[in-house]
């Protein structure tokens, strides 16, 4: 069978009118639109029976469904794809524009207050539900420090250039002694002026390297247990903010549906998926639509996604911002708000003073 594009080429003006009509109506009730309905909309006077039989023929292209007999038709998700892909017309609204400026565009200049500001606006005007991907902490490190707790396990302590601390535990390598550990912080602190977790990793196995004839053991082996802390090996330390499940928790679904979308969010909000989550914006720049079971993490819910990713001053993405709901979202208005969010939540992080 030819792909969306192809068949979309081939359709001539009436029934790509009837599929616009069927979907727009869809999504604007949620209901099956009928031939009838048709008739008052179309651009030109045509019997129900000419409608019916276009419907029929986008139904014989796998792009409308009728849900019951003798009903109308709704798009299917085939249909649905097809028209985000060729037909959407999208346009953020001023009111839109000003809601998404006032949440991120506040005095506070705190990334985390921002993000969490991002994530409930984004619920509020889409009523939907939000994801937001915030940021790695990146603030430069001002201080570290270490601390024995026991004989198999000690502290290392960051202290941020933002005031912000932070304590990882873990396993120290056998038979430490505080003046190795005196050692390794004088060390470490020497090379973190101005240098970000990121930064220092590189630079710490390099210059440990290099000194390994001067350094003590046991204190190059605690600088190495040391990274292993700080880098949360096997973990991501980027902080998943869900907002608004409510909206599609309320949505008077079947019970099984209700129990699938409760069961996406507990996993989302457990980050078992954030990984998922994170691959979704890996091609690049701009807003990508996952539609039902295009994306294994929202295929059970029967959910749609609409996210793009954000990016810092080194056009690097580090994060991403997000909307789910049922498949018939509106489209034509939270694309354009999901890409709106995200650029200014890049060009906030890309400014000066933001922490």
């Amino acid at each position: 069978m030819p792909d969306n594009a192809q068949i979309l080429s081939e359709m001539n003006d009436r029934s790509r009118e009837v599929f616009r009509r069927v979907v727009e109506g869809y999504l604007g009730s949620g209901d099956p639109v009928g031939s009838r309905t048709l008739t008052r909309s179309m651009s030109e006077k045509v019997s129900a029976a000419t409608i019916r039989n276009v419907m029929q023929d986008l139904e014989f292209l796998g792009l409308l469904e009728a849900p019951h007999v003798s009903a109308g038709r709704i798009p299917t998700q085939s249909g649905l794809r097809m028209f985000v892909d060729g037909l959407l017309e999208a346009q953020l609204g001023e009111d839109d524009r000003e809601r998404i400026e006032a949440s991120v565009g506040a005095s506070e200049d705190d990334v985390t207050a921002m993000m969490d500001r991002v994530g409930s606006a984004l619920s509020g005007i889409t009523q939907g539900a939000s994801l937001v991907l915030a940021p790695k902490r990146e603030a430069p490190i001002k201080h570290i420090e270490f601390v024995q707790l026991a004989p198999d396990r000690a502290l290392v302590v960051l202290v941020f250039a933002d005031g912000h601390v932070e304590n990882r535990v873990f396993v120290p390598p056998a038979g430490q002694t505080p003046s190795a550990m005196r050692e390794a912080a004088n060390l470490l602190n020497a090379l973190i002026e101005g240098r970000t977790i990121s930064d220092l990793s590189d630079l710490m196995r390099r210059e440990v390297a290099a000194r390994r004839q001067e350094i003590d053991g046991l204190a190059h082996d605690l600088i190495e247990k040391g990274l292993a802390a700080w880098e949360n090996e096997g973990e991501r330390s980027e902080r998943l903010i869900v907002r608004g499940r409510s909206h599609l928790l309320d949505e008077g679904a079947e019970p099984a549906q209700l129990e699938r979308i409760r069961s996406l969010f507990d996993d989302l909000e457990r980050k078992r998926d954030i990984a998922e989550f994170l691959s979704l914006t890996e091609d690049g720049e701009g807003v990508r639509i996952f539609i039902g079971s295009e994306n294994k993490l929202f295929s059970l819910s029967g959910s749609s996604l609409v996210v793009s990713p954000y990016m810092n001053a080194d056009r690097k993405i580090v994060g991403a911002v997000g909307v789910i709901g049922p498949t018939r979202l509106n489209y034509g208005r939270i694309v354009p708000i999901v890409d709106y969010t995200a650029q200014l939540v890049g060009r906030m992080l890309s400014g000066p003073g933001t922490r």
